[in-house]
């Protein structure tokens, strides 16, 4: 996305290791703004409830995604976007732990990969209104800014889906509303039934009804290993996720594609996004779920030191979108796994918690990747890359607890 004021040259680039003009520097705005509403406010939806911070949420970036689109300075697009970072951490915490929550351990992979993949449908989208309005300025209004608008508009029907989404059956149970909770409950069985005939006999579970968590209990057993594990993994997996999707076209100009091309190339490769996590769909269920994490893993390391070795467009495209499908179905998998690995307590606080070590990895890692890409080209950033999967392999293999089939509270026990 072009940005206001400066040559095409100065936006390519970053001046400096952390310059703030450059595109690393729009890159940590965001994700500046990302950490902040995972690791200051995740506990919001612990304490006020899924639902209504799920919504509070999506209004928040609503508003400041539709300032930024008005923005004519550096600065100022770089304020809003870390505005509405904030409220994205949150929504994304928030739209994990719920999902958690909701749905049978039999199916939970599959859940958070079909909410990946209507997630990640928006990245080819985005993808090809940049392609097709950046260059212009339709109405007398810059192309970028229609793009940011677009997001804007696309919360907006969000709003009105959440009307029919209902609280989170565990939270209203651990907050000692036990009707409401079962009411909720009763409705799903009575659709099931309908759609499916007889349910299976329930298994009763404590819903610890009146147990009360705090920041505390995810440094104490069995907490304690899981937090350290997901900080690490954390840390290192953004590497290989945002350290690829947010430079796809610098990549593809400093291999020799024209800047021109470079944003038609990215959106070819940005449609293999929602594939991803629709293909894991059809076995994430059947396979444990950390070593779908570490196999995606590898795949990263290895499709991305192939990538650093091409110059030709097809190669660059084929090992592009074979990237972007191992990082998504990383993706999908740790957002699933990390939600599983604490009670419903303390659920959003520990998520958000450790994710927000992936935010916060995401904002200087993309001055060390400008850094890389300066001096050692794209072969060197992907070399970063790979030792970066390295580290989430030996964390999530080594020390990932197994959640496969198991309830929530079996896992958190």
């Amino acid at each position: 996305m072009a940005r206001p004021g400066g040559s095409r040259s100065r936006r390519a680039a970053t001046p400096g290791l952390f310059g703030t003009t450059g595109l690393a520097g729009f890159v940590a705005a965001f994700f500046a703004g990302l950490f902040i509403g995972t690791a200051l406010f995740g506990f919001v939806a612990d304490r006020f409830g899924r639902r209504a911070i799920f919504t509070m949420s999506l209004l928040w970036y609503t508003v400041a995604a539709a300032t930024m689109a008005f923005q004519t300075t550096a600065f100022g697009l770089d304020l809003w976007r870390f505005i509405a970072g904030i409220g994205i951490g949150v929504e994304l915490v928030t739209i994990d732990t719920y999902i958690a929550e909701l749905v049978p351990r039999q199916v939970r992979g599959r859940a958070f990969a079909f909410n990946q993949v209507v997630q990640f449908s928006a990245i080819p989208a985005v993808a090809f209104l940049a392609w097709l309005l950046v260059p212009s300025a339709p109405f007398g209004l810059d192309g970028w800014r229609w793009v940011v608008l677009a997001g804007s508009a696309g919360a907006v029907v969000v709003w009105f889906i959440r009307l029919g989404v209902p609280e989170s059956p565990r939270w209203l149970a651990h907050h000692g509303r036990l009707d409401e909770a079962n009411a909720i409950v009763e409705r799903f069985e009575a659709q099931a039934i309908g759609e499916s005939g007889a349910l299976p006999q329930a298994v009763p579970e404590d819903a610890g009804a009146t147990a009360r968590g705090g920041f505390a209990e995810i440094w104490k057993r069995p907490y304690l290993a899981r937090t350290l594990m997901l900080i690490v993994f954390n840390l290192f997996q953004t590497v290989g996720f945002y350290g690829f999707s947010n430079w796809v076209p610098s990549f593809l100009i400093k291999q020799g594609i024209a800047v021109t091309a470079s944003l038609g190339y990215t959106f070819v490769i940005a449609i293999a996004a929602p594939f991803g996590p629709l293909l894991a769909a059809l076995f994430t269920d059947r396979i444990e779920r950390k070593w779908m994490i570490v196999a995606a893993a590898v795949c990263v390391a290895g499709f991305g030191l192939a990538f650093g070795q091409m110059r030709e467009a097809v190669p660059l495209i084929l090992f592009g979108a074979l990237i972007t499908l191992s990082n998504n179905i990383m993706s999908f998998s740790f957002h699933a796994y990390q939600a599983e690995l604490y009670p419903t307590r303390i659920r959003a606080l520990a998520v958000g918690f450790v994710y927000s070590f992936s935010r916060l990895s995401t904002v200087f890692s993309a001055f060390v990747i400008a850094f890389c890409l300066d001096r050692f080209g794209v072969a060197g950033v992907f070399a970063l890359i790979a030792a970066s999967m390295g580290v989430v392999v030996l964390a999530i293999g080594l020390f990932g607890p197994r959640t496969r089939n198991l309830s929530l509270e079996a896992i958190s026990q």
